[in-house]
């Protein structure tokens, strides 16, 4: 029971404390003095040499830290240059009512699929004139902000998040073996793409709760206060933007974003989409690059990519790790050779903002690290944790339960700490481990298995569930603030909308999975019971 300690002690502590990273390392000391014994020189001595520094040095560790940090600069580079709003620029004229305003609003949060923090303030800010003049009402904008914010990030094949996930996936690999052998994290990240219910069905909820103009709950009564009154209150601070902001109560937001958001002759969108396109196209060479050759090296036929069956082989075969560092060195340096000539800005002004772009993915790392740390600690070659809990819920737990509970365990520690990714890096080993030993343990159970598949993805997806539900959230914060809607209510009149989205990924997602129904039947019948819902609980706010 003892091994169960350190994962324990790091969420108990992010839940009470609301802080990720000291929890993570409280579990890492509790983990390290179990192994090594209460001397507090030892502890910090084998800490340090044996389990800090070795998953600092560690080159697929190296890897995924460079990718997350040139993203982050390249996604700097861009805004500084004014690529986004010259994107919105461009499809504004698609915008002449409130339903296809929304639409586009969504459409716009799927293009900016690179991260989710620049998804959360590019769009927030650069969007609110647009709903404003539309009567779309700040709630409603701060909604689909989120809603497409983490979902597209998380379900990306390049993004700031899938080196994390893949990681985290990796490492809860790396203490199990199956039938079929060696495994790769990308193959198996790639196949939880369509058990992912909460996550693809919170992404149709937006532009399905825009064609058919239905509306419930709090949203409901912000949107008729949109349509019939203003789309802000100035009397009211519930609905003051700048309350939680600091920003001087004398200046005008509409101006700032008039400032922020009106295009100019500078602001022209391939500065942002061509970085982009250059990064997942680089990617997705060097993926099918390394792929392919890493299976003629083992003798084995490359077929063509027109076989999607055939291409995920090719590409499961490949070094994603490599692949996205090296993508994103191309995607940073053509955002540069891009920009630079055109003189919008200054190149030191292009040099600071890949610093801070940097800057800002820095917690994200620093979680990882600590999250491999642990996961090493509470692996095979230390506590053995993921051992213990598979047998326990062996013999508590049948297997096709297992997508409901880790699905439901990511969306409450989501919920509590506020952070999908620290969810995700605390789960995620100990989802595999348990799992694997529920199908039957090492050499026995199959990465093919439906149960362990919809279990991995349960964890990507709660955890977002989790983090769109929770009012400590950095993206539920960064979303409100970014569209000028009061935090608290953003918080309300989101809930209800993703709480809906939960039960139909439970009711029609995880549990007929996990006894054996095909996702590929479960996801349009899910997608159904939200149209059904939708007709049934909302109204037209017009």
């Amino acid at each position: 029971m003892l091994s169960l300690l350190p994962p324990l002690a790091a969420i108990v502590l992010a839940i009470a404390t609301r802080r990720v990273v000291p929890s993570l390392l409280f579990g890492v000391v509790v983990g390290a003095a179990l192994v090594h014994g209460p001397d507090p020189r030892t502890i910090v001595y084998e800490l340090g040499v044996t389990h800090l520094w070795a998953s600092l040095s560690d080159m697929g560790h190296v890897q995924v830290f460079c990718f997350t940090a040139l993203i982050g600069a390249m996604i700097g580079v861009v805004q500084k240059s004014g690529g986004m709003r010259g994107v919105v620029a461009a499809m504004a004229p698609l915008a002449k009512t409130r339903r296809s305003g929304q639409i586009m609003t969504w459409a716009l949060g799927l293009i900016v699929f690179i991260d989710d923090y620049a998804n959360s303030l590019l769009l927030g800010h650069t969007m609110r004139p647009f709903a404003d003049r539309l009567k779309i009402s700040r709630e409603k904008l701060a909604y689909i902000v989120d809603s497409t914010a983490a979902p597209v990030s998380g379900l990306a094949l390049v993004s700031t998040w899938v080196a994390g996930e893949i990681a985290n996936i990796e490492t809860g690999l790396a203490e199990v073996t199956f039938a079929e052998g060696e495994v790769e994290a990308f193959a198996l990240f790639v196949k939880t793409i369509p058990y992912r219910f909460y996550v693809l069905w919170a992404l149709a909820l937006v532009p399905l709760n825009a064609l058919l103009k239905r509306d419930f709950g709090p949203m409901l009564a912000a949107e008729k206060k949109a349509i019939h009154g203003s789309a802000r209150d100035e009397s009211d601070p519930g609905e003051d933007p700048d309350e939680d902001s600091g920003k001087d109560s004398d200046e005008d937001p509409d101006e700032d974003n008039q400032a922020a958001t009106e295009p100019a002759a500078t602001d022209r969108w391939w500065n942002a989409v061509a970085p982009i396109a250059i990064t997942v196209v680089v990617a997705v060479g060097l993926l099918y690059w390394t792929g392919a050759s890493s299976l003629r090296a083992d003798g084995k036929s490359v077929g063509s990519l027109w076989d999607l069956r055939e291409a995920g082989r090719i590409f499961g075969a490949g070094d994603s790790y490599a692949a996205l560092l090296y993508s994103s060195i191309a995607g940073l340096l053509f955002a540069y050779m891009l920009i630079a000539p055109q003189r919008i800005v200054s190149l030191r002004q292009l040099n600071a903002a890949a610093i801070e772009g940097a800057k800002l993915v820095v917690p994200a790392m620093l979680i990882l690290w600590l999250a491999w740390t642990l996961s090493d600690l509470t692996g095979d070659d230390h506590l053995r944790t993921g051992q213990y809990l598979g047998g326990v819920l062996e013999r508590g737990v049948a297997p096709p339960w297992m997508p409901t509970l880790v699905f439901l365990l990511a969306f409450g520690v989501a919920f509590a700490t506020g952070t999908s990714w620290g969810t995700m890096s605390m789960l995620m080993p100990l989802a595999i481990q348990t799992t694997v030993t529920l199908l039957g343990g090492d050499g026995v159970a199959s990465v093919n298995d439906p149960i362990l598949i919809a279990s991995v993805g349960g964890v990507l997806a709660g955890a977002i569930f989790g983090d769109h539900c929770s009012p400590i959230s950095d993206t539920t914060v960064l979303s409100s603030q970014a569209s000028g809607c009061h935090h608290i209510a953003h918080v309300w009149t989101q809930l209800p909308y993703a709480m809906l989205v939960g039960v139909v990924a439970v009711v029609f997602g995880t549990i007929p999975v996990g006894f054996g129904a095909p996702v590929y039947v479960m996801l349009p019948l899910g997608l159904a019971a939200l149209v059904a819902l939708l007709l049934i609980l909302g109204k037209d706010p017009e």
